[in-house]
């Protein structure tokens, strides 16, 4: 039976999930939050559906007998392709995993242009599909498969010209022509204002609050919520186990989104 004074633990293939953990811990400032990052592995969409369920089940087997008494799958790819494996092999412990924030999108731009900014293991599989075929009926969705953009984001330097040349390379087409863009992975929301720069004033949607309330409902319906009055604790690990890549996920952590 998982302590609710246990841990949470939160991983992704990299700096990403960093942005869900942020919402995380403004939503539930009590818990104590674990992030691994695979930076080792990173990026997960340039990978098989098999490869990426395989590290994200060795490493939710590793936060378990750990003592995690919650897991957050904060990667897109990783959700779509593992989260139904790992609840089944777990099923006293909460798996949140994240998805594309389109229906919100939608439902804000009516009959309008939305575009899905997401790897293109993450549009492949049948769980985007689904809320494709769900949503896009209510507006034009327009799904771009932004490849090398994470690996960018791993590397930093956010505002350095060559990231803005990838973002130009991969949206620029659609610069003053959508209502709306959804940030289909957790690495996106840390370079909002260059893809800004590139579509112009556009509104984004991410699923960070939304995962942070889910991740509250399932603590509070497993009688998991943390009870101490004391501010939770952050840490940090990363496959890439090296001092450079702590500081790098200390300064993603730093970071206004």
């Amino acid at each position: 039976m998982a302590d609710s004074q246990g841990f949470v633990g939160v991983f992704d293939s990299g700096v990403g999930g960093i942005s869900i953990l942020k919402c995380l811990i403004d939503e539930l400032p009590h818990e104590d939050f674990r992030f691994f990052g695979d930076s080792a592995n990173a990026p997960y969409g340039d990978r098989s559906a098999d490869e990426v369920l395989a590290l994200s089940r060795a490493i939710t087997d590793a936060m378990v007998s750990e003592g995690a008494k919650a897991v957050v799958i904060a990667c897109n790819t990783a959700t779509a392709a593992a989260a139904e494996p790992l609840r089944r092999a777990y099923p006293d412990v909460p798996i949140i995993g994240v998805e594309p924030a389109l229906k919100p999108a939608v439902l804000a731009n009516l009959q309008g242009r939305v575009l899905v900014m997401a790897t293109a293991l993450t549009l492949s599989l049948e769980k985007f599909h689904r809320l494709s075929k769900r949503w896009g009926s209510a507006a034009e969705v327009i799904p771009v498969p932004c490849v090398g953009l994470v690996d960018r984001i791993e590397h930093g330097d956010l505002d350095a010209n060559d990231l803005h040349a990838l973002l130009e390379s991969l949206v620029g087409e659609h610069r003053g022509s959508v209502d709306g863009v959804v940030l289909g992975c957790t690495h996106y929301p840390f370079v909002k204002q260059q893809i800004r720069e590139v579509l112009g004033d556009v509104a984004f949607y991410d699923s960070g609050e939304g995962t942070a309330r889910r991740l509250r409902s399932q603590l509070e319906e497993h009688g998991l919520l943390a009870t101490r009055d004391r501010a939770g604790t952050v840490s940090f690990a990363s496959s890439r186990d090296t001092q450079e890549e702590l500081a790098l996920y200390e300064r993603f952590f730093a970071m206004q989104i």
